[in-house]
């Protein structure tokens, strides 16, 4: 038997454990043995509530019940976010948001409707407005299914928003019903091999402890991946300015008010405030550069954002530095979740790549000690996600029309943009972005994600050289005409988000069992 010892719970380390344990432990006698040590001294940050759609896929092979996510973790359906005051400032008397959706439509029979509406065969609505019924079902604060849906589905494409520690706590029970041994002590000391390798940890309750493979979940102090193997992190600062949260949770001011099914992200001088609904409260903060504001203005803009209902609450300031290390497996040790990297959380990426490093970690694991080899492919494919998600962030940023302070105008600068992404724009200047953009291997956004955000922001895509090659524009407004009534008809079926929420919190889903065709 392998033994595998987890340092640090929180997220990353209980999906791990929670995730290797379902596929390489459970009900197999020659197995894995897992061990998770987190510290009591050590608390989780707790602020990370959103997620990608992948957690669905990932939670259903866990073998976590959709209704128990909703009730034990405090849960609520997010459908995509919403960006206000990204393009304009406020101040300007412009006050725009657009909408980045998890629905993708983008073809009716064989058709691109994108071309089309690049040339105006959708008239002024927004490209988030014409593609998908979603932001329709989402502006009303109506939720992506209905309470009869399996678990996981739903004819709206969706993730989730819940409390960071409360989901740790259901995925920790989950793991330990799947044999993963829960130990709670503080480690105290790394030591390894001659060759460079960790050996064993010392730990204050338990003693010495060793392993075939060790990870890394220990958030940004990386006690394995940087303090005991010196593994380099290398910032990306010099593009992403943002190091700073500061975060309020805040009550609802009026008991059963409505919950927004997306994220709200709202552009501030120095930065962007969150805005996530769980069902008893919001999550609330201010992400900044500490290069163009003081702790307290941030404080002060986050306070003035929510009104009367900040009042009496504390807040806390998170520290944090955009980049990731580019080994991410070293030897027998692997970083994941915050050891390993962070990019700023503006599409909630971190839990994203927890998913994915335990996908891999699971997929390459070294059952016959080939750690070399596996080490390079998961460090290939990880840094990659790691780079191509870092120009996806700063598209929000690069793009935008504001020029109110330093903040912005250091954000447009041509020296901050990578020459990766320069050359995506370049190219989007005479054809919208395509499959042939994306490689699914090492990207977690899509060609539909960079569209969203690229033509919420107000890019130009000049086709007139090609018009002419785009016969069917009469099919193409009958699409859109055709999706603007699947949007008002969706308005009619689809459930109030908080309805739902807590029609699954009193009783589950109630799905009703499929009709035998046995005679």
């Amino acid at each position: 038997m392998k033994r595998v010892i987890i340092i640090g719970g929180g997220t990353a380390g209980w999906i791990t454990a929670a995730y290797m344990a379902r596929m390489l432990t459970h009900g197999l006698s020659d197995g894995l043995q897992i061990t998770l040590v987190e510290s009591s001294d050590i608390g989780i940050i707790g602020v990370g509530e959103g997620t990608f759609p992948s957690i669905r896929k990932t939670l259903s092979r866990i073998g976590i019940d959709e209704s128990d996510l909703i009730r034990e973790a405090n849960a609520t359906f997010k459908q995509g976010i919403r960006f206000a005051d990204w393009r304009y400032a406020p101040g300007d008397g412009r006050h725009h948001h657009y909408f980045h959706p998890f629905q993708v439509t983008g073809q009716t029979q064989g058709l691109d409707l994108l071309p089309y509406w690049l040339l105006g065969g959708a008239g002024e609505a927004g490209w988030d407005e014409v593609n998908t019924v979603q932001k329709a079902v989402a502006d009303a604060s109506l939720g992506p299914k209905l309470i009869t849906h399996e678990n996981y589905t739903g004819p709206l494409n969706y993730a989730y928003h819940f409390d960071a520690a409360d989901f740790a706590r259901l995925l920790r029970k989950t793991a330990v019903s799947l044999g993963v041994s829960h130990l709670v002590d503080t480690v105290d000391e790394v030591r390894l091999t001659a060759d460079g390798a960790i050996d064993s940890i010392w730990t204050r309750d338990n003693g010495s402890l060793s392993a075939d493979l060790f990870i890394d979940c220990t958030g940004f102090r990386a006690q394995l991946i940087g303090e005991a193997l010196g593994v380099p992190f290398k910032s990306y600062r010099s593009q992403l300015f943002t190091n700073r949260a500061v975060a309020l949770q805040v009550p609802y001011e009026v008991p059963g008010a409505d919950i927004a099914s997306y994220t709200i992200a709202t552009a501030q001088e120095a930065g962007w405030t969150w805005d996530i609904g769980l069902s008893d409260r919001r999550g609330t903060g201010y992400v900044y550069s500490s290069d163009h504001t003081s702790d307290e203005r941030a404080e002060d803009i986050l306070r003035s954002y929510l009104g009367p209902a900040a009042e009496g609450l504390t807040a806390r300031i998170l520290k944090f530095e955009a980049g990731f290390r580019q080994t991410q497996w070293h030897k027998n040790c692997v970083a994941i979740g915050l050891s390993c990297g962070f990019i700023e959380p503006l599409e909630a990426t971190g839990i994203g790549f927890a998913e994915i490093a335990a996908l891999l970690v699971t997929n390459l694991f070294p059952w016959a000690g080939q750690y070399e080899s596996s080490a390079k492919q998961f460090n290939e494919m990880m840094v990659k996600r790691y780079e191509h998600v870092v120009d996806f962030i700063k598209l929000h940023y690069c793009l935008s029309e504001r020029r109110d302070s330093a903040f912005w105008r250091d954000n447009v600068a041509a020296s901050s943009i990578s020459n990766t992404l320069a050359d995506r724009l370049e190219r989007w200047r005479y054809r919208p972005p395509e499959f042939m953009d994306v490689d699914l291997n090492h990207d977690i956004f899509t060609e539909a994600n960079w569209q969203y955000v690229l033509y919420g922001m107000g890019y130009q895509t000049d086709l007139t050289a090609r018009a002419g090659t785009f016969r069917y524009f009469d099919e193409a407004r009958n699409a859109f005409a055709d999706i603007r009534r699947q949007a008002s008809y969706a308005k009619t079926i689809m459930p109030r988000h908080r309805d739902l929420v807590d029609a699954v919190r009193s009783g589950g889903f109630q799905v009703k069992p499929q009709r035998s065709t046995a005679r």
